[in-house]
């Protein structure tokens, strides 16, 4: 497939204003400053399409972009210390409503920096992933950023923190464009489940 469109939708504070489609909305998870706008942007073929900020924890809404053949969901980042409590709170809760309609969710890209180990919280949400049947393809962002001869050692720590194979997780790069053709494939399945009415519950992991 070939991506000829990516346009900003709308963003969404809470379970109100999600918003449904008729075609498969894929959603993007991670960390605070993962790379989710930076992969976003490599999809999209445009540097600005989502904003990047050098500041963790600076998207506070869920961004829904459309991307012709489907809509891509880009959730808050989660996981950065410096905000408050009560702010950690509203962003998990929103992030709650937004999984509970998980037959809207016909993939989930769960992200997460080859240059470390997946932190609890990342681990937490390929659980709840999981345990929930949602169809999700783990992205190891900023390769370009290792060594090449430490980026299979590091996919093997990422894949034993997850309990998934090494098969089920695209690297990528943002800078090199590393990984674009495995997701493109990736979404090529989703969209070809959405059309057959199946959300792919038998591939929980690509």
């Amino acid at each position: 497939m070939k991506i000829t469109k990516a346009e900003f939708i709308t963003s969404a504070a809470g379970k109100s204003q999600f918003i449904s489609a008729d075609k498969p909305i894929i959603a993007v998870s991670g960390r605070s400053n993962v790379g989710k706008s930076s992969f976003i942007n490599m999809l999209a073929g445009r540097r600005k399409l989502a904003r990047v900020s050098q500041q963790p924890g600076r998207t506070r809404l869920i961004n829904y972009f459309d991307f012709g053949s489907f809509i891509l969901a880009d959730l808050p980042g989660y996981g950065f210390a410096k905000v408050s409590k009560q702010e950690k709170a509203k962003w998990a809760k929103m992030l709650d409503d937004f999984f509970a309609e998980k037959q809207k969710i016909s993939r989930v890209f769960a992200l997460c920096d080859i240059r470390h180990e997946p932190t609890a919280d990342d681990r937490d949400m390929v659980s709840y992933l999981y345990y929930n049947l949602i169809p999700f393809t783990v992205i190891a962002t900023k390769a370009d950023k290792l060594p090449r001869s430490k980026i299979s050692a590091s996919v093997d720590k990422i894949a034993a923190s997850f309990g998934c194979g090494k098969g089920d997780i695209v690297v990528t790069s943002a800078q090199t464009r590393q990984g674009y053709d495995e997701v493109l494939s990736a979404i090529e399945r989703t969209i070809a489940a959405f059309a057959d009415g199946d959300k792919g519950e038998d591939d929980e992991e690509d």
